[in-house]
C-alpha cells in the first residue's frame, strides 16, 4: 500500500513540476532547477506524507501536492537570485552553483585573500558588495559562510585560519547591509577538500571561502 501511495505522490508531483516551469515572466531562465526544487519538495512531501497517512492513501497525495508546490516556488526564486547574482558579479573566478533548494557561491582563497592573511583585498570588496546587494534584494534566506584550506601546515592553525577568513567575509557583508541575524560563520579547516592536495592545483581549489544562500522556505 505504501509502494502505491509513493506512485500516486510522484505522479502528482511531477504533474505539479511541469505545471511550475511555465511561467512566461521568465522565458530566459534556465527551468532545470526549479524542477529539481519541485521533485525534491513532491519527494519528501510524499514521503512525510505516506508516513502519516491512513489507508486511503490521502496523506501521500497532500504531503506531495504541498511539497511540491513549495518547493517549485523555492526552485523558481533561487533560479531568479542565481541570474542576477550572475549579472552583478561577472568574475569568472567566483563559482556559483544552484542545487535546486540553495546556491553555493564559492571564492578562491587566493583571490580573496593575500598568503596567511584574514584580511579581504580591496579589489574584491567590489564582488562582495554585489553578493551583499543580491542577500538584501531577496531576504528570505539564511547565509552560511564556510572557510577551507588546503592541509600545508598545522590542522589547528588552517582550522584558525579558515574560521578568521569565514569572519572577514562575513563582516563585509554585514558592513554592506545585510543583517546580522541571517548570517552563520563556519570555519572547516581542511576537513572537506574537493580535490587532490597532492598537487598545487588541487591545494588551490581547496582554499575556498562558501557562501551558501538557503532558503527559509527549504
Amino acid at each position: 500500500m505504501i509502494r502505491a501511495k509513493g506512485a500516486i505522490a510522484l505522479s502528482l508531483g511531477a504533474a505539479l513540476t511541469l505545471s511550475a516551469c511555465t511561467d512566461p515572466n521568465y522565458a530566459g531562465i534556465d527551468r532545470t532547477k526549479t524542477k529539481n526544487g519541485a521533485a525534491i519538495g513532491a519527494a519528501v512531501g510524499g514521503l512525510f506524507g505516506a508516513i502519516t497517512a491512513d489507508n486511503s492513501g490521502k496523506g501521500a497525495i497532500r504531503g506531495a501536492a504541498v511539497g511540491a508546490g513549495i518547493g517549485a516556488l523555492v526552485g523558481n526564486e533561487l533560479d531568479k537570485q542565481e541570474a542576477d547574482l550572475r549579472r552583478d558579479l561577472g568574475n569568472s573566478d567566483v563559482q556559483i552553483t544552484n542545487t535546486g533548494d540553495r546556491l553555493i557561491v564559492t571564492l578562491p582563497q587566493d583571490i580573496l585573500f593575500a598568503t596567511a592573511s584574514s584580511t579581504v583585498r580591496s579589489d574584491l570588496q567590489r564582488d562582495l558588495n554585489a553578493v551583499a546587494g543580491n542577500l538584501m534584494a531577496y531576504p528570505d534566506s539564511t547565509i552560511q559562510i564556510l572557510g577551507h584550506t588546503d592541509n600545508e601546515g598545522d590542522a589547528s592553525y588552517n582550522y584558525g585560519l579558515s574560521e578568521r577568513r569565514a569572519n572577514a567575509v562575513a563582516d563585509v557583508l554585514l558592513d554592506a547591509g545585510v543583517p546580522f541575524g541571517r548570517i552563520q560563520t563556519i570555519g572547516r579547516g581542511e576537513d572537506q577538500p574537493i580535490a587532490s592536495n597532492l598537487t598545487p592545483e588541487g591545494r588551490a581549489q581547496n582554499r575556498r571561502v562558501e557562501i551558501v544562500i538557503l532558503p527559509t522556505a527549504a
